[in-house]
């Protein structure tokens, strides 16, 4: 199935661009909407956004939480699902925040974007087009979604860059 890679900054509308596309798909095609989502309510405010994203929504999209088996979540879907990963720089700053090691599990992570049988959009935020960050933790996690960001775009169908809602076939 078709891989997307769709980059672009915050509130570019890059999530309302993927979330677009798979519902046209899944009109034209058929198949099952799933928004995985790697957002985690820590508070009060978070915990809107995500009601609201799940309302906006609406009832035809099943939704995976995944804050962090983001792998295991592509690797459970199924050839006629149509999904959007949204977003692969929550994902990473959750996993910042374990323990975890970095390079293997998004080497793993690479492994399962191009192994997955479903229709994919996986959105990210482009946080390299901004100044260098002046601490140590913001510099890696820069760095670290940047070669990840390399390595999805080397292996995805397709990259989209979202810019004040309008998309730029990149690949």
């Amino acid at each position: 199935m078709t891989r997307t890679l769709v980059l672009g900054g915050a509130r570019s509308g890059k999530s309302m661009y993927a979330q677009t596309a798979a519902e046209a798909f899944a009109k034209t095609n058929g198949g099952q909407l799933v928004m995985i989502a790697t957002a985690e309510a820590h508070d009060d405010e978070m915990r809107e956004r995500i009601a609201q994203h799940r309302k906006d929504r609406g009832p035809v999209w099943r939704t995976i939480e995944v804050p962090l088996g983001l792998s295991a979540a592509l690797m459970s879907l199924q050839e006629t699902d149509v999904a959007v990963v949204d977003c692969l720089t929550l994902w990473l700053n959750n996993l910042m925040m374990t323990d975890a090691p970095i390079p293997s599990t998004v080497q793993s992570l690479a492994a399962a974007f191009l192994d997955c049988r479903a229709r994919l959009w996986v959105v990210s935020n482009e946080v390299g087009f901004g100044i260098v960050p002046e601490n140590p933790l913001a510099r890696l996690f820069r760095d670290v979604s940047g070669r990840l960001h390399q390595m999805l775009g080397h292996i995805a169908d397709d990259v989209v860059l979202v810019v004040a809602g309008q998309p730029l076939k990149i690949k």
